[in-house]
């Protein structure tokens, strides 16, 4: 019989990997299964999925709780509306994510389900691409439109031709400052979450990251659009706050997708949430 999977909730991002915890996998599930209405089956087969996937994260919840959206929709589906406490190891589901998306941003989130989550940990190292709006002459705590304006500065004296010029600085090998608001921990606790109860946080010394390619798509002042490809632990926030003190004035991320992680694509991979369902996670799934 289909064996059950001891549930852990992981939870990774571009700037941090956890160790996975990998359950006994159960029977591989073929199609011929799909026809089961019971409940019991129908989780049975449910946790007997294996494989990576990807959804599409709108703008607004966290990364953690577009999974817990997913995974709360899946179990439905099978049949748990309430999770019994006696049978909790035996009701939920073994699933991650393998990046963090901000929580104002969109687009592509790698799900890893059942013995894909041990394969989470290629997603943070992969190139990943995303479109980011920007806007010239106010800088943000947060490096982005959810945070308070902290500073203003002229941006006229800036042309397309500055623009792209200050750019060549910032592709290949660079050395990059973290934002204090994001999943990075110290002492256990991530920085944001720190930052959001009042306490004086310090900066993450500069740290080595790789940007293939950086396109400047638009430049309508005080609005730019850029189109970024690059590995792991690169923070587009800081890209483009430092692109507005190397062009003598401030900016901040206005709008951010992630349209590519790895091999999964925004336009042919990401599934929305009308599409969080057993089939067509089966027809998206890529096995381990």
């Amino acid at each position: 019989g289909v064996k059950s999977l001891i549930v852990k909730y992981y939870s990774t991002s571009f700037q941090e990997t956890e160790t996975f915890y990998i359950a006994s996998c159960a029977a591989p599930f073929t199609m011929a299964n799909v026809s089961s209405t019971s409940g019991t089956s129908s989780l049975s087969k449910l946790q007997s999925l294996n494989g990576l996937f990807a959804i599409y994260k709108k703008p607004g919840p966290t990364s953690a709780d577009v999974l817990n959206s997913l995974k709360t929709a899946l179990l439905n589906e099978a049949g748990v509306q309430n999770l019994n406490p006696r049978k909790r190891k035996k009701q939920e589901i073994k699933m991650g994510h393998g990046g963090t998306l901000d929580s104002a941003a969109s687009g592509v989130l790698v799900v890893g389900v059942g013995y894909g989550t041990k394969m989470l940990s290629t997603m943070l190292e992969g190139s990943k691409k995303y479109v980011a709006v920007g806007e010239l002459g106010k800088a943000t705590d947060t490096l982005d439109a959810t945070g308070t304006v902290i500073l203003q500065k002229e941006f006229e004296h800036i042309t397309r031709f500055d623009f792209e010029e200050k750019m060549k600085g910032f592709t290949g090998d660079i050395m990059q400052v973290p934002p204090l608001y994001s999943a990075l921990k110290t002492h256990g606790q991530r920085l944001s979450v720190l930052l959001k109860k009042g306490h004086k946080v310090e900066a993450k010394p500069a740290r080595p990251v790789t940007v293939y390619n950086l396109d400047l798509k638009e430049f309508k002042p005080p609005h730019f659009t850029l189109d970024v490809e690059c590995g792991g632990g690169f923070y587009v926030r800081s890209l483009v706050d430092d692109l507005g003190k190397a062009l003598s004035s401030c900016a901040h991320v206005k709008e951010l997708i992630r349209t590519k992680q790895d091999r999964f694509t925004l336009e042919h991979h990401a599934l929305h949430e009308e599409h969080w369902t057993f089939e067509h996670i089966m027809r998206s799934l890529q096995p381990c």
